[in-house]
């Protein structure tokens, strides 16, 4: 049981850190992937939990080989939700391992190519990751083929013994968490997360607290409540989450617990999804509320135009010299 708070020094992006029995982390820039399996384990004797950015694929596989073995390949990929920075490469990996992907139903649509993700919210507001760079992340529904497969029925996890999964939405229809009794080790993705990953600042100094789930994608608020209150109620004595420095033992409980008390007072005040959810089924995404007012575009699209003015007049002003000190030669 891992009683010794984790904390940032602990970890290196790029290189998997330990943090519970047979489960390591592997920061990667924004995001997090966990390999849950024994240390040397082999071929076929681990699973990969999320697979990260595009970009992710050769910094999973060397951590793999690293950990497992050479070529070791997993037994499955299972997914906590479809969101780019945690299906960035599963296409590629799945692939590479020949091995199968395994989601919640309710997350088929966004990996079977049936159904987009509803829109980012960037007027919910909480920093530049919200405001600026949620208008750029892709949101298209990826395409798995035959590798994709439902997760079972009755809350075991494929390559996982002794750990369920808990279905947690809110941050997506069909988000789910992982969680071992044994000794209270939850993979929680982004149902929390360890960061506040709207702030620029916190992701980038990798500032570690328990923090409600990336608000530019949570599309139900209530279920998110609903999911952090389940997910406290656990008690777990080791969290790893989609963002942030993973936590551990007394400190982690009590800012959960202080989350989940106290999730209306963190919620944003206002945006997209807060007032009235999106909702989607087996199908895909079936009701997505009106975007709210947003002021950025007006106000980049004039800072523009005055830039682009203050350049013309700084021009005319230099060519309207120029001529005088031509004039001036002339004389």
């Amino acid at each position: 049981m891992y009683d010794r708070a984790l904390q940032k020094k602990d970890f290196h992006i790029g290189r998997a850190t330990t943090i519970a029995r047979d489960v390591a982390c592997l920061e990667l820039s924004i995001v997090n992937v966990f390999f849950v399996g024994p240390s040397q384990a082999g071929d076929r004797a681990w699973v990969l939990v999320d697979t990260g950015l595009p970009t992710s694929r050769e910094a999973i596989v060397r951590e793999a080989e690293r950990r497992f073995g050479y070529g070791a390949r997993p037994s499955a990929i299972v997914l906590t939700h479809g969101h780019i920075d945690h299906v960035g490469s599963v296409r590629e990996l799945a692939e590479h391992w020949d091995v199968p992907v395994y989601a919640h139903r309710l997350e088929a649509p966004f990996l079977t190519g049936r159904s987009d993700y509803p829109p980012a919210d960037p007027t919910v507001g909480g920093g530049a990751m919200a405001r600026v760079a949620s208008r750029f992340f892709p949101r298209r529904a990826i395409d798995l083929g035959s590798r994709f497969q439902l997760l079972p029925e009755d809350g075991t996890v494929p390559g996982m013994p002794g750990w369920r999964w808990i279905h947690t939405p809110g941050h997506t229809p069909g988000h789910v968490s992982f969680f071992r009794d044994e000794d209270r080790t939850l993979i929680a993705g982004d149902a929390f997360v360890t960061t506040k990953q709207e702030s620029f600042w916190a992701v980038t100094t990798r500032l570690q607290e328990v923090w409600r789930p990336p608000a530019y994608f949570t599309i139900n608020w209530e279920a998110s409540r609903a999911s952090v209150r389940a997910l406290a109620r656990l008690e777990p004595n080791v969290a790893g989450t989609g963002h942030g420095i993973p936590m551990s033992g007394e400190l982690l409980r009590r800012e959960l617990n202080e989350l989940a008390r106290n999730f209306d007072d963190v919620m944003p005040d206002d945006g997209r999804y807060v007032r009235q959810p999106a909702l989607a089924d087996e199908d895909g995404v079936y009701r997505v509320p009106p975007p709210r007012f947003d002021p950025l575009p007006s106000l980049l699209l004039g800072a523009g135009v005055f830039a682009l003015v203050g350049t013309k007049l700084r021009r005319r002003r230099a060519n309207s010299s120029l001529e005088l000190s031509r004039a001036a030669a002339r004389r």
